[in-house]
């Protein structure tokens, strides 16, 4: 059955945080929101400046009539979402950043999932090269849970369309820099009833050399992995106030989450003191040694080579010379 909406009332809000984008990129962004199918009425347009050292405003003059534009001083792509947000008024919500963009092709297709009612959510793939498949292969629906407890998840936020009104309180945490997608994905997930995923590559990720993740200088690099363990932290806190079910899903995550962690501490830092002390700390809050779990292949052979001093001498020996 084709998806109502009253009295015009939009179906897609599209979020944007901005900051120092160059405004080629920003609009090449915008453009690609606008060649969708969506008809203006059905979609809203949200740019939330982060206070750029130069507002991209008298850049998109021309637009002024299909986009809602808020600037802000700086606080982070949190914050700036956050905003997004509280002005949405679309019934299912899409972020993107503003230095890439959505297919039209495999992005209709995902529209379709959700306009004739077949998922409340909907996971997609991305590229960083647009590419001509045109064929998609769909699973679903399940909720949430059941998806977090199959299988491993995209930590993106911008990789899921989802209905608004599943997040209640839910938001981004504030001062995050780095990770805040995957504390909130996961939390956000265990929220939808239907979710379906599709191996559509719907969004066109650019690798920008001057994006707040490309970052290499050290103190970056130990910003990244503070906010990395805040964040695992937060979620295995949770873990703890779930119901069984959810509780599973969000183990595996934080198990997956921990392995990762793990992973960017020897290739980031290279440094086997900090190892050995991320360790303890991880052990103390009973992340560390990772769980005995038949998750994935890799995760179980990365869990027996941390598991032993011998392993981990030769992960901190190898692993950085791997891309």
């Amino acid at each position: 059955m084709p998806y109502q909406q009253e009295n015009q009332k939009k179906l897609v809000s599209f979020i944007i945080p901005v900051f120092n984008v160059p405004i080629e990129m920003l609009r090449a962004c915008i453009d690609s929101i606008e060649n969708l199918s969506l008809r203006q009425f059905e979609r809203e347009i949200i740019v939330v400046d982060d206070g750029s050292d130069e507002s991209p405003l008298a850049a998109l003059d021309t637009l002024a009539d299909d986009i809602v534009y808020i600037r802000q001083k700086n606080q982070g792509v949190a914050v700036s979402r956050n905003v997004g947000l509280k002005m949405a008024e679309g019934d299912f919500v899409q972020f993107i950043d503003a230095d890439d963009v959505l297919l039209r092709t495999p992005y209709e297709h995902v529209i379709d999932l959700i306009r004739y009612g077949k998922a409340d959510m909907v996971m997609f793939d991305y590229c960083e090269k647009p590419d001509n498949k045109m064929t998609y292969k769909d699973e679903g629906p399940m909720s949430g849970a059941t998806l977090m407890r199959q299988q491993n998840i995209h930590g993106a936020v911008w990789s899921f369309l989802f209905k608004r009104i599943m997040l209640g309180s839910l938001r981004f945490t504030p001062g995050v820099a780095y990770g805040e997608d995957e504390e909130f994905t996961p939390q956000l997930l265990l929220r939808a009833e239907r979710v379906i995923t599709t191996t559509a590559r719907a969004y066109c990720y650019c690798q920008r050399p001057a994006s707040v993740i490309n970052r290499t200088d050290m103190r970056s690099r130990l910003q990244r992995l503070s906010d990395s363990r805040d964040v695992l932290l937060s979620l295995h806190k949770k873990c703890s106030t779930l119901p069984p079910e959810e509780r599973v899903a969000l183990q595996r995550r934080t198990a997956q989450l921990t392995m990762d962690y793990i992973y960017n501490v020897i290739v980031l830092t290279q440094n086997p003191h900090y190892l050995d002390r991320q360790l303890e700390l991880l052990q103390k809050e009973g992340l560390f040694p990772l769980p005995d779990r038949d998750y994935t292949q890799k995760y179980k052979w990365f869990r027996r080579m941390t598991n032993s001093s011998i392993g981990r001498t030769i992960l901190m020996r190898t692993l950085p010379f791997f891309k």
